[in-house]
């Protein structure tokens, strides 16, 4: 069983000791899953998590957003989503849980530049080399023994990360087939997961990317149908809900948090984005 611990009131799935070497590679059932009441509960990883569903169903939150998934399905986690597992049945599930310095850093960087992703169903043409990958890593995770174990676990697992990697960018145009507007917004949102507690003004992002606030609008509205200002409000109201339910802060000490030193522009700004207040809020998804 992985441990928990606390960062930023968060909590974490940290990998104890016994796996030193920051890999993991395992077959789960339902009754193995169930088994870990921990993962029934929300929380986050300090580590990769990359998982093969052959079969079953699970129903599963991430951050706050709920799958339901009942088909050979591929997911990655990166060790920033918040999620937990809501129901299970009947299933067969892969998982390779990996950490950054195990991980190729090409492997690393492209990543970064996609997630966060959601589940991702798979033909059985992809099913049947995926669920090849994984065998071969959870046999050679179990050779302990092997000379030249580590390396070769890291060499494998590398491989399947690669492969389900390739499988998510199919599902991604390549960069030079975008447009200068999509190539902006991609840009904007990549400059938004790093700098969203800092820089609140679309300004902040026009001036890194060299070009006007109207032009900066016109790119991310004509590409996702919303406003620069919108975007820069759902990432921030997305770490406000992840504040208010693993923590029991006040809601004026997560708005400092978050960069909000006017609590009640913050507090307006979560109603009017939420639907609620943030008391409400928490109350509700702590019920």
């Amino acid at each position: 069983m992985r441990t928990i611990s606390n960062k930023k009131d968060i909590p974490i799935r940290t990998l104890p000791k016994e796996y030193g070497n920051g890999i993991a590679v395992s077959k789960v059932s339902a009754a193995s899953f169930l088994a870990d009441d921990e993962t029934m509960h929300a929380h986050r990883h300090d580590y990769h998590f990359f998982v093969l569903q052959e079969k079953g169903t699970t129903h599963t939150e991430i951050d706050f957003e709920q799958y339901i998934i009942s088909t050979p399905t591929i997911l990655y986690q990166s060790p920033n989503q918040v999620h937990r597992a809501l129901k299970v049945e009947n299933i067969d599930m892969y998982i390779l849980i990996i950490s950054n310095e195990n991980i190729h850093p090409d492997y690393l960087k492209l990543l970064q530049s996609i997630a966060p992703l959601k589940p991702l169903s798979i033909r059985h043409k992809e099913l049947a080399i995926v669920r090849q990958a994984f065998r071969l890593c959870t046999h050679l995770y179990e050779r302990k023994s092997d000379k030249l174990y580590l390396s070769s676990l890291q060499d494998s697992c590398n491989a399947l990360a690669g492969l389900i990697i390739s499988l998510y960018l199919k599902q991604v145009r390549p960069s030079e087939s975008l447009s200068r507007f999509e190539r902006i917004t991609n840009e904007f949102f990549r400059l938004l997961e790093r700098d969203f507690l800092t820089e609140k003004r679309p300004s902040n992002y026009a001036e890194a990317l060299h070009i006007s606030v109207s032009y900066l609008n016109e790119c991310v509205k004509d590409v996702t149908g919303q406003s620069v200002s919108h975007h820069i409000q759902q990432r921030v109201i997305l770490e406000a809900k992840r504040l208010l339910y693993h923590s029991d802060k006040a809601v004026k000490e997560i708005a400092a948090i978050l960069g909000y030193d006017d609590y009640p522009y913050f507090s307006r700004l979560f109603t009017k984005t939420t639907g609620m207040t943030a008391v409400t809020f928490r109350n509700k998804n702590r019920e």
